[in-house]
Protein backbone atom coordinates (compact mmCIF):
# COMPACT_ATOMS: atom_id res chain seq x y z
CA UNK A 1 0.00 0.00 0.00
CA UNK A 2 1.12 3.81 -0.96
CA UNK A 3 2.14 5.50 1.74
CA UNK A 4 -0.34 8.05 1.86
CA UNK A 5 -3.35 5.27 0.88
CA UNK A 6 -5.75 4.28 3.96
CA UNK A 7 -7.86 1.29 4.02
CA UNK A 8 -11.43 2.21 3.47
CA UNK A 9 -12.94 0.33 6.11
CA UNK A 10 -11.36 1.94 8.61
CA UNK A 11 -13.70 5.63 7.86
CA UNK A 12 -17.13 3.54 6.98
CA UNK A 13 -19.57 1.60 8.86
CA UNK A 14 -22.75 -0.30 7.73
CA UNK A 15 -26.33 1.12 8.38
CA UNK A 16 -29.45 -0.80 8.41
CA UNK A 17 -32.35 1.06 8.98
CA UNK A 18 -35.92 0.03 7.80
CA UNK A 19 -38.93 1.82 6.88
CA UNK A 20 -40.88 -0.01 9.83
CA UNK A 21 -43.00 3.04 10.19
CA UNK A 22 -43.55 3.25 6.50
CA UNK A 23 -43.18 6.93 7.15
CA UNK A 24 -41.35 7.29 3.61
CA UNK A 25 -42.43 6.58 0.17
CA UNK A 26 -39.83 7.79 -2.29
CA UNK A 27 -38.46 4.73 -3.38
CA UNK A 28 -35.13 4.84 -5.62
CA UNK A 29 -32.69 2.91 -7.23
CA UNK A 30 -29.13 2.89 -7.95
CA UNK A 31 -27.74 3.25 -11.94
CA UNK A 32 -24.81 2.19 -12.98
CA UNK A 33 -24.11 5.77 -13.83
CA UNK A 34 -23.91 6.01 -10.09
CA UNK A 35 -26.85 7.92 -9.45
CA UNK A 36 -30.15 7.33 -7.52
CA UNK A 37 -32.63 7.11 -10.17
CA UNK A 38 -36.48 6.61 -9.59
CA UNK A 39 -37.28 2.58 -9.51
CA UNK A 40 -39.54 1.31 -12.06
CA UNK A 41 -40.61 -1.43 -10.10
CA UNK A 42 -44.34 -2.07 -9.11
CA UNK A 43 -45.01 -1.50 -5.88
CA UNK A 44 -49.15 -1.43 -5.64
CA UNK A 45 -49.92 -3.84 -2.71
CA UNK A 46 -46.34 -4.35 -1.73
CA UNK A 47 -45.01 -3.90 1.84
CA UNK A 48 -42.52 -1.20 2.32
CA UNK A 49 -41.81 -2.03 5.68
CA UNK A 50 -38.72 -4.20 5.18
CA UNK A 51 -37.00 -1.52 3.01
CA UNK A 52 -34.10 0.00 3.65
CA UNK A 53 -33.81 3.68 4.70
CA UNK A 54 -30.98 6.06 2.83
CA UNK A 55 -30.66 9.10 4.56
CA UNK A 56 -29.28 12.27 3.46
CA UNK A 57 -25.23 12.11 3.03
CA UNK A 58 -25.19 8.24 2.95
CA UNK A 59 -24.38 5.54 -0.14
CA UNK A 60 -25.74 2.89 -1.33
CA UNK A 61 -24.58 0.21 -3.23
CA UNK A 62 -25.55 -3.00 -5.23
CA UNK A 63 -22.99 -5.98 -4.57
CA UNK A 64 -23.79 -7.67 -7.36
CA UNK A 65 -21.94 -6.97 -10.42
CA UNK A 66 -21.98 -9.81 -13.29
CA UNK A 67 -24.07 -8.31 -16.09
CA UNK A 68 -24.19 -5.11 -14.77
CA UNK A 69 -22.23 -3.30 -17.61
CA UNK A 70 -18.82 -3.93 -16.09
CA UNK A 71 -19.55 -0.97 -13.18
CA UNK A 72 -20.68 -0.99 -9.49
CA UNK A 73 -23.99 0.89 -8.71
CA UNK A 74 -23.15 2.75 -5.93
CA UNK A 75 -24.49 6.55 -5.28
CA UNK A 76 -24.13 9.41 -2.71
CA UNK A 77 -27.35 10.53 -1.56
CA UNK A 78 -27.47 14.50 -1.77
CA UNK A 79 -31.32 15.05 -1.61
CA UNK A 80 -34.16 13.90 0.30
CA UNK A 81 -33.87 10.70 2.70
CA UNK A 82 -35.43 7.63 0.44
CA UNK A 83 -36.11 4.02 0.46
CA UNK A 84 -34.65 0.80 -1.44
CA UNK A 85 -34.25 -2.56 -2.00
CA UNK A 86 -33.14 -4.40 1.03
CA UNK A 87 -31.14 -6.09 -1.80
CA UNK A 88 -28.85 -3.21 -1.52
CA UNK A 89 -25.84 -2.12 1.21
CA UNK A 90 -26.26 1.41 3.04
CA UNK A 91 -22.97 2.94 4.25
CA UNK A 92 -22.11 6.36 6.01
CA UNK A 93 -18.66 8.00 6.15
CA UNK A 94 -17.93 7.67 10.42
CA UNK A 95 -16.06 10.90 10.46
CA UNK A 96 -16.61 13.95 7.95
CA UNK A 97 -13.70 15.46 9.52
CA UNK A 98 -11.62 13.09 8.33
CA UNK A 99 -13.01 12.07 5.04
CA UNK A 100 -15.77 13.99 2.87
CA UNK A 101 -18.71 11.73 1.58
CA UNK A 102 -18.77 13.38 -2.08
CA UNK A 103 -14.22 13.34 -2.18
CA UNK A 104 -15.37 9.19 -1.50
CA UNK A 105 -18.19 9.66 -4.36
CA UNK A 106 -15.24 10.99 -6.65
CA UNK A 107 -12.96 7.40 -6.04
CA UNK A 108 -15.91 5.64 -6.66
CA UNK A 109 -16.57 7.17 -9.87
CA UNK A 110 -12.95 6.23 -11.64
CA UNK A 111 -13.06 3.25 -14.12
CA UNK A 112 -10.50 1.98 -11.98
CA UNK A 113 -12.13 1.71 -9.27
CA UNK A 114 -15.15 -0.59 -11.67
CA UNK A 115 -12.46 -2.72 -12.53
CA UNK A 116 -11.26 -3.11 -9.25
CA UNK A 117 -14.56 -4.53 -8.04
CA UNK A 118 -14.89 -6.92 -11.06
CA UNK A 119 -11.32 -8.10 -10.62
CA UNK A 120 -12.28 -8.84 -6.69
CA UNK A 121 -15.79 -9.90 -7.12
CA UNK A 122 -16.84 -13.68 -6.35
CA UNK A 123 -19.18 -15.77 -7.56
CA UNK A 124 -20.77 -19.05 -8.76
CA UNK A 125 -24.30 -18.29 -10.06
CA UNK A 126 -23.93 -14.14 -9.20
CA UNK A 127 -20.65 -12.27 -8.81
CA UNK A 128 -20.58 -10.11 -5.76
CA UNK A 129 -18.59 -7.37 -4.41
CA UNK A 130 -18.99 -7.78 -0.77
CA UNK A 131 -18.86 -5.21 2.33
CA UNK A 132 -15.51 -7.11 3.11
CA UNK A 133 -14.05 -6.57 -0.36
CA UNK A 134 -15.55 -2.86 -0.08
CA UNK A 135 -13.57 -2.26 3.48
CA UNK A 136 -10.38 -3.62 1.90
CA UNK A 137 -10.45 -0.55 -0.89
CA UNK A 138 -7.47 1.25 -0.26
CA UNK A 139 -7.58 5.28 -1.75
CA UNK A 140 -5.71 8.42 -0.81
CA UNK A 141 -6.80 10.62 2.50
CA UNK A 142 -5.10 13.38 1.96
CA UNK A 143 -5.73 16.47 4.17
CA UNK A 144 -9.95 17.17 4.45
CA UNK A 145 -8.97 20.71 3.18
CA UNK A 146 -7.76 19.51 0.08
CA UNK A 147 -10.57 17.16 -0.57
CA UNK A 148 -12.98 19.92 -0.25
CA UNK A 149 -10.87 22.11 -2.84
CA UNK A 150 -11.07 18.48 -5.44
CA UNK A 151 -15.09 18.28 -4.89
CA UNK A 152 -15.47 22.34 -5.14
CA UNK A 153 -13.57 21.91 -8.87
CA UNK A 154 -15.96 19.14 -9.91
CA UNK A 155 -18.44 20.75 -9.05
CA UNK A 156 -18.01 24.14 -10.73
CA UNK A 157 -17.51 21.66 -13.69
CA UNK A 158 -20.73 19.57 -13.17
CA UNK A 159 -22.80 23.26 -12.32
CA UNK A 160 -21.87 24.09 -15.61
CA UNK A 161 -22.54 20.49 -17.29
CA UNK A 162 -26.48 21.28 -15.73
CA UNK A 163 -26.66 24.62 -16.47
CA UNK A 164 -25.44 23.38 -20.30
CA UNK A 165 -28.08 20.59 -20.19
CA UNK A 166 -30.80 22.51 -19.07
CA UNK A 167 -30.77 25.30 -21.66
CA UNK A 168 -30.77 22.70 -23.72
CA UNK A 169 -34.00 20.88 -22.45
CA UNK A 170 -35.51 24.94 -23.02
CA UNK A 171 -34.11 24.34 -26.95
CA UNK A 172 -35.77 20.96 -27.23
CA UNK A 173 -38.91 22.38 -25.63
CA UNK A 174 -39.19 24.84 -28.13
CA UNK A 175 -38.16 22.88 -31.02
CA UNK A 176 -41.50 20.37 -29.77
CA UNK A 177 -43.80 23.43 -29.26
CA UNK A 178 -43.24 24.34 -33.12
CA UNK A 179 -43.95 20.45 -33.95
CA UNK A 180 -47.26 20.50 -31.85
CA UNK A 181 -47.86 24.13 -33.52
CA UNK A 182 -47.52 22.70 -37.39
CA UNK A 183 -48.63 18.68 -36.87
CA UNK A 184 -51.06 18.27 -34.05
CA UNK A 185 -54.57 19.05 -35.28
CA UNK A 186 -53.80 20.22 -38.33
CA UNK A 187 -54.00 17.85 -40.94
CA UNK A 188 -54.34 19.47 -44.53
CA UNK A 189 -55.47 17.76 -48.03
CA UNK A 190 -51.90 17.22 -48.98
CA UNK A 191 -51.31 14.84 -45.79
CA UNK A 192 -52.01 10.91 -46.42
CA UNK A 193 -53.05 8.40 -43.69
CA UNK A 194 -50.00 5.94 -43.54
CA UNK A 195 -48.04 3.95 -40.96
CA UNK A 196 -44.49 4.94 -39.73
CA UNK A 197 -42.57 2.19 -42.00
CA UNK A 198 -43.50 4.78 -45.13
CA UNK A 199 -40.67 7.02 -43.36
CA UNK A 200 -38.26 4.30 -41.61
CA UNK A 201 -36.81 0.87 -40.96
CA UNK A 202 -36.17 -0.34 -37.69
CA UNK A 203 -32.85 -1.87 -37.07
CA UNK A 204 -30.99 -3.59 -34.22
CA UNK A 205 -28.56 -2.59 -32.38
CA UNK A 206 -25.70 -4.43 -31.49
CA UNK A 207 -23.30 -6.11 -28.88
CA UNK A 208 -20.53 -3.23 -28.33
CA UNK A 209 -17.77 -5.53 -26.01
CA UNK A 210 -15.51 -6.11 -28.21
CA UNK A 211 -14.79 -2.15 -29.55
CA UNK A 212 -11.76 -0.52 -28.51
CA UNK A 213 -12.46 3.13 -27.12
CA UNK A 214 -12.46 5.92 -29.45
CA UNK A 215 -14.67 9.14 -30.57
CA UNK A 216 -17.65 7.49 -31.89
CA UNK A 217 -21.01 7.79 -29.29
CA UNK A 218 -22.14 4.65 -28.01
CA UNK A 219 -25.57 4.94 -27.11
CA UNK A 220 -27.96 2.77 -24.55
CA UNK A 221 -31.25 3.45 -23.26
CA UNK A 222 -29.98 6.06 -21.31
CA UNK A 223 -27.89 8.39 -23.26
CA UNK A 224 -24.05 7.98 -24.81
CA UNK A 225 -22.00 4.98 -22.72
CA UNK A 226 -18.56 5.69 -23.58
CA UNK A 227 -17.05 6.17 -26.55
CA UNK A 228 -15.53 3.77 -29.16
CA UNK A 229 -13.70 3.34 -32.59
CA UNK A 230 -16.44 2.08 -34.72
CA UNK A 231 -19.76 3.36 -36.03
CA UNK A 232 -22.32 1.07 -36.40
CA UNK A 233 -24.52 3.69 -39.11
CA UNK A 234 -23.49 7.29 -40.39
CA UNK A 235 -26.33 8.65 -40.90
CA UNK A 236 -29.14 10.63 -39.19
CA UNK A 237 -31.66 8.14 -36.76
CA UNK A 238 -34.09 7.94 -34.63
CA UNK A 239 -32.47 5.58 -31.59
CA UNK A 240 -35.79 3.76 -29.39
CA UNK A 241 -34.99 1.50 -26.45
CA UNK A 242 -36.05 -2.16 -27.62
CA UNK A 243 -35.56 -3.31 -23.59
CA UNK A 244 -35.61 -1.44 -20.42
CA UNK A 245 -36.77 2.58 -20.45
CA UNK A 246 -38.86 2.36 -23.26
CA UNK A 247 -39.27 6.21 -23.28
CA UNK A 248 -36.01 7.88 -23.81
CA UNK A 249 -35.94 8.44 -27.38
CA UNK A 250 -33.33 9.59 -28.90
CA UNK A 251 -32.37 11.91 -32.05
CA UNK A 252 -28.29 11.04 -33.60
CA UNK A 253 -27.17 13.39 -36.52
CA UNK A 254 -23.49 12.02 -36.27
CA UNK A 255 -22.00 8.59 -36.73
CA UNK A 256 -22.75 6.27 -33.59
CA UNK A 257 -22.87 2.53 -32.30
CA UNK A 258 -25.73 1.33 -30.38
CA UNK A 259 -25.98 -1.30 -27.99
CA UNK A 260 -28.14 -4.39 -28.71
CA UNK A 261 -31.18 -3.46 -26.04
CA UNK A 262 -32.10 -0.61 -28.76
CA UNK A 263 -33.21 -0.10 -32.30
CA UNK A 264 -31.81 2.19 -34.42
CA UNK A 265 -34.07 3.48 -37.23
CA UNK A 266 -33.01 4.10 -41.21
CA UNK A 267 -34.78 6.97 -42.42
CA UNK A 268 -35.86 7.05 -46.22
CA UNK A 269 -36.30 10.96 -46.38
CA UNK A 270 -34.14 12.52 -44.05
CA UNK A 271 -35.51 15.68 -43.61
CA UNK A 272 -38.48 13.68 -42.08
CA UNK A 273 -36.04 12.99 -39.10
CA UNK A 274 -36.87 15.86 -37.38
CA UNK A 275 -40.84 14.98 -37.17
CA UNK A 276 -40.50 11.42 -36.98
CA UNK A 277 -38.32 11.60 -33.23
CA UNK A 278 -41.33 14.08 -31.75
CA UNK A 279 -43.89 11.60 -33.50
CA UNK A 280 -42.43 8.96 -31.53
CA UNK A 281 -41.60 10.89 -29.10
CA UNK A 282 -44.95 11.73 -28.05
CA UNK A 283 -46.05 8.37 -28.04
CA UNK A 284 -47.02 6.15 -24.96
CA UNK A 285 -44.23 3.59 -25.37
CA UNK A 286 -44.38 1.99 -21.83
CA UNK A 287 -48.31 1.39 -22.76
CA UNK A 288 -47.39 -0.56 -25.96
CA UNK A 289 -44.96 -2.64 -23.98
CA UNK A 290 -45.18 -6.49 -25.13
CA UNK A 291 -42.91 -7.56 -22.31
CA UNK A 292 -43.42 -9.39 -19.11
CA UNK A 293 -41.22 -8.02 -16.38
CA UNK A 294 -38.97 -6.43 -18.31
CA UNK A 295 -40.37 -3.81 -20.43
CA UNK A 296 -39.84 -4.44 -24.33
CA UNK A 297 -40.86 -3.01 -27.95
CA UNK A 298 -40.89 -4.67 -31.31
CA UNK A 299 -40.20 -3.64 -34.14
CA UNK A 300 -43.35 -4.42 -35.35
CA UNK A 301 -45.22 -2.13 -33.33
CA UNK A 302 -43.08 0.70 -34.33
CA UNK A 303 -43.60 0.06 -37.99
CA UNK A 304 -47.12 -0.30 -37.99
CA UNK A 305 -47.54 2.77 -36.27
CA UNK A 306 -50.67 5.05 -37.59
CA UNK A 307 -49.75 8.69 -38.66
CA UNK A 308 -51.05 11.33 -40.62
CA UNK A 309 -47.99 11.83 -43.03
CA UNK A 310 -47.31 15.64 -44.18
CA UNK A 311 -46.30 16.23 -47.47
CA UNK A 312 -42.31 16.93 -48.67
CA UNK A 313 -42.77 20.19 -48.46
CA UNK A 314 -44.14 20.74 -45.24
CA UNK A 315 -41.76 18.42 -43.43
CA UNK A 316 -38.91 20.72 -45.47
CA UNK A 317 -40.27 23.75 -43.90
CA UNK A 318 -40.37 22.42 -40.25
CA UNK A 319 -36.70 20.73 -40.35
CA UNK A 320 -35.78 24.19 -41.56
CA UNK A 321 -37.80 26.24 -38.73
CA UNK A 322 -35.90 24.03 -36.11
CA UNK A 323 -32.44 23.28 -37.27
CA UNK A 324 -31.07 26.64 -35.65
CA UNK A 325 -32.33 24.95 -32.50
CA UNK A 326 -30.77 21.86 -33.08
CA UNK A 327 -27.44 23.40 -33.66
CA UNK A 328 -27.17 25.41 -30.51
CA UNK A 329 -27.70 22.24 -29.02
CA UNK A 330 -25.41 20.42 -31.03
CA UNK A 331 -22.72 23.00 -29.32
CA UNK A 332 -23.53 22.65 -25.67
CA UNK A 333 -23.36 18.91 -26.18
CA UNK A 334 -19.79 19.44 -27.67
CA UNK A 335 -18.97 21.76 -24.73
CA UNK A 336 -20.28 18.92 -22.83
CA UNK A 337 -18.53 16.39 -23.60
CA UNK A 338 -15.47 18.86 -23.01
CA UNK A 339 -16.68 19.50 -19.88
CA UNK A 340 -17.15 15.74 -18.83
CA UNK A 341 -13.45 15.26 -20.07
CA UNK A 342 -12.11 17.48 -17.98
CA UNK A 343 -13.68 15.99 -14.85
CA UNK A 344 -12.26 12.83 -16.16
CA UNK A 345 -9.05 14.28 -15.96
CA UNK A 346 -9.50 15.76 -12.23
CA UNK A 347 -11.01 12.15 -11.30
CA UNK A 348 -7.79 10.42 -12.63
CA UNK A 349 -5.53 12.64 -10.59
CA UNK A 350 -6.84 11.49 -7.33
CA UNK A 351 -4.91 8.76 -6.73
CA UNK A 352 -1.83 11.15 -6.88
CA UNK A 353 -3.26 12.95 -4.31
Amino acid sequence: MKDNYKVLGDYIEPVDERNKDLSINNLLGVSISKRFITSIANIIGTDLSNYKIVRTGQFAYGPVTSRNGEKVSIAFLNEDDCIISSSYSVFKVTDIKQLDPQYLMLWFSRPEFDRYARYKSHGSVREIFDWDELCQVELPVPHIDKQKDIVKAYNIISDRIELKRKINDNLEAQAYFLYREMFCNNVNNAWHIGTLNELLSVKYGKDHKHLANGKIPLYGSGGIMRFVSKALYNKTSVLIPRKGTLSNVMYVDEPFWSVDTMFYTEISKPFAAKFIYYFVKSKDLAGMDTGSAVPSMSSEIIHSMELAIPDDNTLICFDNRVQPLYNAIKLNTQEIHKLEAMQEVLLSTLSSC
